[in-house]
């Protein structure tokens, strides 16, 4: 299976003075964090789907590229969908997702049975992290976000969820930056 970072957005919540896929966490600007954790796994190759929203990433990120308006993450994720180098099934992945490594990459590649599969974390786990949760919704009686990893295939949708706090550190503000500064240096 092959996989598309998504590093077109502007990421206006982390108040960044660069673009927030290059935003540091220890040291490592976190879109290059994700690739290293897909080169880790099973994934045969990364496309990066940029936009002009963020120019800097586009030049920096290793992977070939898709070219997206960036009108925004679904908008830019149906784009890049219609790229004929693209197949489904597609691991997505945000590139705010530090935490990430090859070995959870891997594991989302064995959840999926088939379909369309959507990772989230109960809110309550992120609360717990200390990290922020911005989009909520239900599944199974409780509340969940997205983890921000997804494979999006043909055929019925499925939701994993998960407790497991690589998929749970999304950075989004500076709060969401610190703790996983932290986890990665507890290790």
């Amino acid at each position: 299976m092959d996989a598309l970072v998504m590093c077109g957005g502007r990421g206006t919540r982390l108040d960044a003075d660069r673009e927030k896929p290059l935003f540091r966490v220890d040291g490592v600007p976190m879109v290059e964090r994700v690739c290293a954790a897909l080169r880790e796994s099973r994934i045969e190759t990364t496309y990066a789907v940029v936009s002009p929203e963020a120019p800097e990433t586009a030049a920096a990120v290793d992977a070939p590229t898709v070219e997206t308006p960036g009108e925004g993450y679904v908008a830019d994720l149906d784009r890049a969908l219609a790229d004929d180098r693209i197949e489904r099934p597609i691991l997505t992945v945000a590139a705010d997702l530090p935490l990430l490594d090859g070995a959870a990459v891997d594991r989302v590649l064995d959840v999926h049975a088939g379909g369309s599969l959507t990772v989230a974390v109960p809110v309550e786990r992120k609360r717990e992290v200390g990290v922020s949760a911005d989009t909520s919704y239900r599944v199974d009686g409780r509340d969940v976000a997205p983890a921000g990893i997804n494979v999006v295939g043909r055929g019925p949708d499925e939701t994993w969820v998960t407790t497991d706090e690589r998929f749970a550190v999304n950075v989004n503000r500076r709060g969401d930056a610190a703790v996983a500064e932290r986890l990665l240096v507890e290790g």
